[in-house]
């Protein structure tokens, strides 16, 4: 298991100070603000101590204020409701005595029913392709340190990287995911590293259309809102095929969709995540 993952481990091991109430820290905090992806993960893991039965098929989250890096964040859980196949959670994430995430999410009982998956994309297999390492490695001089360190998830590239042209292209992306090492045989935890995970490259579907990129003065991005579904099992150290497209962007906002794919062909997780695209020069488009 890499250092970077054994990290994120670390952080998704949040600490209960009072009944409902835990206290995370940061993975990073050179970062300007928490990650996104982290903060959402410690809060599905805040919800998820708090259910005796069942496993997350849904969360819905609101990106409210930056948050600081520097400091701890406290996850106040509300159980909104425990049924017999249902169980629901609303968390709010909170620093300096104000919120800065919320989170809803949804645990179901497992039940058999109805099954049917779209057809995953073809393209390369994981083995077949670099690590981002390797592929960042001629531009290693031009990137920022966040993308350059290693990270808990390995990322496999189909075709170029987001970061690097500014070229116009189709507002669509494919890579592989995975955790960088083996993970326990806990449902949550693999639910949080996913989460986690899921939202490190969702945006950037959106700004590809565009001659605009991250790093870029004239340009503030952040994510706004984010939701995911988990459709079947999944372990998040097993490669999956992580399918993302933008089918709009107006107002400010853009939106982008995803889809992840075990290595049989099935769909096992959907997305979607809406971004602030706000230009600081308003004479800036793409």
């Amino acid at each position: 298991m890499s250092q970077a993952l054994d990290n994120l481990i670390e952080i998704l091991n949040i600490e209960k100070i009072e009944e409902n109430i835990f206290r995370g820290y940061s993975m990073d905090v050179t970062r300007v603000r928490v990650f996104g992806g982290q903060v959402a993960a410690q809060a599905l893991m805040a919800a998820g101590r708090t259910v005796s039965k069942g496993l997350v098929h849904s969360l819905h989250a609101y990106f409210l204020r930056p948050g600081d890096p520097k400091l701890p964040i406290l996850y106040q859980v509300n159980r909104i409701r425990d049924g017999k196949s249902f169980t629901t959670r609303l968390v709010v994430a909170i620093q300096k005595g104000e919120a800065i995430f919320n989170l809803s999410c949804s645990f179901h009982v497992q039940e058999t029913g109805l099954e049917h998956s779209i057809e995953m994309p073809n393209v390369p297999d994981p083995e077949e392709l670099p690590t981002l390492a390797q592929r960042l490695a001629p531009w290693s001089d031009q990137l920022s340190d966040f993308l350059l360190r290693p990270h808990p998830i390995d990322q496999r590239f189909v075709g170029e990287l987001p970061w690097i042209s500014k070229d116009p292209r189709a507002p669509s992306q494919q890579l592989w995911i995975k955790a960088d090492g083996k993970l326990p045989d806990d449902p949550l935890l693999h639910a949080c590293v996913v989460t986690y995970a899921s939202d490190m490259t969702l945006f950037d579907s959106i700004l590809l259309p565009h001659a605009i990129r991250w790093g870029d003065p004239s340009f503030m991005g952040a994510s706004l809102d984010h939701s995911m579904w988990f459709h079947r099992p999944f372990r998040a150290d097993e490669w999956m095929l992580f399918d993302q497209h933008s089918p709009a962007a107006y107002g400010a906002r853009g939106l982008a969709l995803g889809s992840l794919f075990n290595r049989n062909g099935e769909i096992v997780i959907s997305l979607a995540q809406e971004g602030l695209v706000r230009f600081t020069k308003p004479d800036h488009q793409s």
